[in-house]
């Protein structure tokens, strides 16, 4: 249940490469959808980012 950012003492930086999800994957800008999914069809447009 722990997170990957989690633990160590004080005010503690993230410690890895790049920032992760609580499951370990990439975070903040790295796509994690797969390529051909199904439902990419139903997809028009996507919604920019702030």
């Amino acid at each position: 249940v722990d997170h990957p950012h989690g633990g160590g003492e004080g005010r503690a930086p993230i410690g890895r490469k790049r920032p992760t999800t609580p499951w370990g994957y990439p975070a903040l800008g790295r796509r994690s959808r797969k390529k051909k999914r199904y439902s990419d069809s139903f997809i028009l447009r996507r919604r920019n980012r702030k």
